[in-house]
């Protein structure tokens, strides 16, 4: 699984994908108050659906605000599937000052939340970003579906940004865990 964060870094043209919904969630999905809109896709392998929504007048190359839905319709469980992005965290730990995460798991045992902070050098300074992935079992019980939500600060605002995200992440936490199951419908799952 590769990291968010390091697509940061990415050239802006290599981020540009045709933004039709191959999952069936075309959008918009209501995040607490806000409505994100679907504005990049990736299908990357048959292993691997990208979809990443943000607010108006927000952009996926330099965004305040994102939800993410990932959906991988073979292979790892939800267990393999959080594990592999918390190696990812760990192994940031050695050059990102903050690095961190926490792991929840539902009483059922059924999904798994990853709540994580990382950080990375940008041309306004720094870009601090905190995210949330809730793994489920992908469609038809098979695979993992995971929905995120992914917040920033950018430069001198990046302090502000973490003072915020003391109150804001147990709501965002709160709001993501009581976000419905989304129907996906991928071609090679659809009867």
């Amino acid at each position: 699984m590769v990291c968010w964060l390091a697509l940061l870094l990415a050239p802006i043209a290599a981020l540009a994908a045709d933004a039709a919904d191959r999952i069936g969630v075309p959008g918009p999905i209501r995040f607490g108050d806000t409505e994100f809109a679907l504005q990049w896709v990736s299908n990357p392998s048959p292993e691997l659906y990208k979809q990443e929504y943000v607010p108006a007048g927000q952009r996926v190359e330099r965004y305040d605000s994102m939800l993410m839905l990932d959906v991988r319709p073979l292979g790892a469980d939800l267990a393999q599937t959080a594990r592999a992005m918390i190696e990812q965290i760990e192994a940031r730990k050695a050059t990102d000052p903050v690095a961190n995460f926490e792991v929840l798991v539902n009483e059922a045992g059924d999904e798994v939340l990853l709540d994580f902070l990382l950080s990375a050098p940008d041309a306004s300074g720094v870009i601090v970003e905190w995210n949330a992935y809730r793994y489920r079992r992908g469609p038809g019980g098979q695979g993992t579906t995971m929905v995120g939500i992914s917040r920033r600060g950018y430069g001198d605002a990046a302090r502000g940004f973490l003072v915020d995200l003391k109150t804001r992440r147990a709501q965002d936490i709160a709001t993501l865990s009581a976000l419905p199951r989304f129907e996906i419908r991928l071609p090679a799952l659809a009867p």
